[in-house]
């Protein structure tokens, strides 16, 4: 494998992945289906072509990811999966992301050459920011707050679209 600079990639899902406007939810909460972001599988793959280690760092149901992007043949892209069902804790907790880390076998020293992709301001972007990661945040949605409220939840880096962050990395790996 080539040397690269960005070691692995954490992918939120709602509103990263999928469109959570299109969910068809039980009434626990568990979303059965959901139409993807345009653009978000073919992200996936490409990330998983390029040779990316996968997080999938997500709150909800274990239930909600499977159903979500198993249809679409990305949940199994992942190489590691920190959801708050099992973690026991939602982002921004150290623990999500800590927890998927580990499973990549990237070490603390490492954190700034691991990309954390999310929608939310307050929960992805701040939970990366506190740990060391590149955070980007994917302004797709208009269900989340735009405006962060401190400087912990100023991402590095905004896309607007998921294959934005093909190019993002080609930069980051210069």
């Amino acid at each position: 494998m080539m040397n690269r600079k960005i070691l692995a990639v954490c992918l939120d899902c709602g509103d990263t992945l999928v469109d959570e406007a299109t969910e068809v939810k039980t009434p626990e909460g568990v979303s059965l289906r959901a139409e993807l972001i345009p653009g978000a599988a073919d992200l996936v793959k490409a990330l998983k072509a390029r040779g990316y280690p996968l997080a999938l760092v997500a709150d909800g149901p274990c239930d909600t990811f499977t159903n979500n992007l198993g249809p679409y043949d990305l949940y199994n892209l992942f190489d590691a999966y920190a959801i708050s069902e099992t973690v026991g804790v939602s982002k921004p907790d150290a623990r999500m992301f800590r927890c998927a880390l580990e499973q990549l076998g990237i070490e603390e020293g490492d954190y700034g050459r691991v990309v954390m992709v999310g929608n939310v301001l307050e929960r992805d972007v701040k939970g990366a920011n506190e740990l060391g990661l590149i955070s980007v945040w994917l302004n797709w949605s208009p269900r989340r707050n735009k405006i962060p409220v401190d400087a912990n939840e100023v991402p590095q880096y905004t896309l607007h679209n998921p294959l934005e962050l093909l190019d993002l990395l080609d930069e980051l790996e210069k």
